[in-house]
């Protein structure tokens, strides 16, 4: 280690004592090395691990007129579960880095397997401009950031969200569908002609948001093929 790499180890090391990094689940301070999670909650945390299934739970609540590739999610979401703070931190709280490191973490695990193999461009849903612009970000495209860091895929922001609607939240499955009508458009259509895309999510609940973007590619590019990836799915039921 070099002395710049030294001192910035010391910095660091006086920093966590000053201002303790916690995990974002449990709220222990992280030691080094750790990120977002500390090495007990990484271990508990409720895997999906499907990502290597042919035909998982995330295709069943995709299937429709887009034919899914490959599918994954990092962990279940369902209520009581506290790794559901992740997604509230990384969305609502205006901590954008906890999504990135995550979609990183997550993209190093399933890599090995070769979920990332062909994958040509990674492309994550959009949020309309005006929740854009009271959020200061966008979710999605933080997660695109953090699995494009391992990966070294390129990020294209080729989908719009042409209209805005009603958050999500609380909505049963045919309202959700409904509310995703008609919302997203796909640009660019030579970036995406005969390319394997992976759409990219925070949650997938019912799948709408999700088809709704799947039908936009394909409304302009019926030879792309698609995957798709979230940090996070309710289960299958």
């Amino acid at each position: 280690m070099g002395k710049l790499e030294t001192l910035k180890s010391w910095l660091n090391d006086a920093l966590d004592v000053i201002f303790p990094r916690l995990c974002e689940v449990c709220g222990r301070p992280l030691m080094r090395g750790e990120e977002v999670m500390c090495l007990e909650c990484d271990y508990a945390m409720p895997r999906c691990n499907c990502h290597n299934v042919a035909f998982n739970q995330i295709h069943q609540k995709l299937a429709g007129r887009v034919p899914i590739e490959k599918a994954a999610a990092m962990f279940y979401y369902h209520a009581g579960n506290r790794y559901v703070k992740l997604i509230h931190v990384a969305k609502y709280s205006g901590r954008p880095n906890v999504a990135r490191s995550l979609a990183g973490k997550f993209a190093q695990e399933i890599a090995a397997d070769g979920f990332f193999d062909g994958i040509d461009l990674i492309v994550p849903v959009p949020l309309h401009r005006r929740k854009q612009l009271s959020r200061g970000y966008n979710q999605s495209l933080c997660i695109a950031q953090g699995l494009a860091d391992a990966t070294g895929l390129p990020v294209g922001t080729n989908l719009r969200a042409v209209r805005h609607h009603p958050t999500q939240t609380r909505r049963g499955m045919y309202e959700r569908w409904i509310n995703s009508q008609e919302i997203y458009v796909a640009d660019d259509q030579a970036s995406l002609e005969g390319r394997h895309i992976l759409l990219v999510d925070d949650v997938i609940t019912t799948g709408s948001t999700l088809l709704a973007c799947c039908e936009a590619v394909h409304a302009v590019s019926s030879g792309s093929r698609i995957s798709v990836l979230a940090l996070s799915s309710t289960a299958f039921v």
